[in-house]
């Protein structure tokens, strides 16, 4: 093979590499973040939300992209994070618990976003026989009524805010049993170990043995139940901590949370 062959051949063999790599790297995109990690610390009423949608989304969005989730009430979290969780985003169901951060400086807050919003609800298991038509009910109840514990669960918070604006916290406090979290209060009454229990619209929605009696009235709620969300500082993986808060906000993820009852704010 003469020269000119040989270099005509170099250059063919060159431009079809070429061609691979360019075309290699526009099928993927998300080359750099490959490896790359996010954990993720939310509240307990979104682990359904999370887990059966949006985490397997993502990740298939970026594919090299590992989703770590912590699920507890916000306020646990609130708590693991201060005592050093290694948590790149934080989702709570509360502003109490993110503002409670960003006064600590543990939270970006220029990612700060008030993202959903819930609504609280009393429910009873599914095949109750009981007469409870209303929260108002609630003060002749014999058994046991479940919400969170109002110390460290955003969900028992609102249900004692409720309980105290129509004046039946009193009459009502004797009887509850406390949860750890909102997920606790549904079981609590799924498996009828509770009369009835104060949770999310959410909550109920996501499980078939339960029913919904009616919302909170009218007024006494004063604070919105709003969930939102951010970038902790200082993130592990910055570049893939901000591609999941970008991620969140895209259409498909916000149908996803309006699926399982959330509204988006």
């Amino acid at each position: 093979m003469d020269s000119k062959k040989i270099i005509i051949a170099v250059i063919a063999i060159v431009a079809v590499i070429a061609v691979g790599v360019w075309a290699s790297g526009s099928l993927n995109t998300n080359n750099s973040l490959d490896g790359k990690e996010v954990n993720l610390a939310a509240a307990a009423s979104l682990k359904n939300a999370f887990d059966k949608d949006l985490i397997p989304m993502f990740e298939k969005k970026y594919p090299g992209v590992k989703v770590n989730p912590t699920y507890a009430s916000s306020g646990d979290l609130q708590s693991q994070i201060e005592n050093g969780l290694g948590a790149d985003v934080f989702m709570s169901a509360s502003n109490k618990q993110m503002n409670k951060l960003a006064n600590e400086s543990l939270i970006n807050n220029d990612t700060n976003v008030q993202f959903l919003e819930n609504k609280v609800v009393l429910i009873v298991p599914k095949d109750s026989s009981s007469n409870i038509s209303s929260f108002d009910d609630l003060k002749n109840v014999k058994g046991n009524i479940a919400i969170g514990n109002p110390d460290s669960v955003p969900a028992g918070q609102y249900a004692k805010e409720v309980l105290t604006n129509m004046g039946i916290w009193n009459d009502t406090e004797s009887k509850l049993s406390l949860g750890t979290d909102v997920t606790a209060v549904l079981n609590q009454v799924a498996q009828g170990s509770a009369e009835c229990g104060i949770v999310y619209a959410t909550d109920a929605k996501s499980n078939d043995n339960v029913k919904v009696v009616c919302e909170a009235p009218n007024g006494t709620l004063k604070t919105p139940v709003i969930y939102p969300v951010a970038e902790l500082k200082n993130p592990k993986n910055p570049e893939a901590a901000k591609a999941f808060m970008e991620f969140l906000k895209t259409p498909e993820a916000k149908e996803v949370f309006e699926k399982y009852g959330f509204t988006i704010h």
